[in-house]
């Protein structure tokens, strides 16, 4: 999909379609991240360091479980 670049203000930005946006779902006002990859530049919703530390929290959540029923209750 080709986008243009475009003036904002005093800044330059892509206008995302509808259909991109609907693909990615995404809303005005949502958070898109691009990632450097070896191939170029790769614009995702998926925040990989989101995905890092609730893997960490997941870890510890399965190996303190007790601990944290106990202090559930």
């Amino acid at each position: 999909m080709k986008l243009k670049i475009t003036a904002i203000g005093n800044s330059a930005g892509v206008i995302l379609p509808r259909e991109l946006l609907a693909r990615l779902r995404l809303q005005k006002g949502d958070e898109l991240f691009a990632l450097e990859t070896p191939d170029g530049v790769r614009l995702t919703a998926f925040d990989p360091s989101l995905a890092e530390q609730m893997e960490v929290a997941e870890r510890v959540m399965r190996n303190r479980r007790a601990l944290l029923n106990k202090l559930a209750q």
